[in-house]
């Protein structure tokens, strides 16, 4: 649970300055990871977006935000 918003912003941005990782940089590791995903069986490119309601509502009633 998040207790400190403007802590973790803060995190982040010091984060993704130091990474600094092109789009397509990000997009192929993106790629990479669905195709693990796909071939653990753990998604299908079928099913990618089931129960993203779900865990939408879940990640909200978490974080309080419901």
């Amino acid at each position: 649970m998040v207790r400190n918003k403007l802590k973790l912003d803060k995190f982040y941005r010091k984060l993704m300055e130091r990474e600094n990782i092109s789009h397509r940089e990000a997009l192929l590791i993106y790629e990479a990871l669905h195709k693990e995903a796909v071939s653990l069986g753990i998604i299908s490119s079928k099913n990618i977006l089931d129960g993203l309601g779900i865990d939408l509502r879940i990640a909200r009633a978490i974080n309080g935000l419901t």
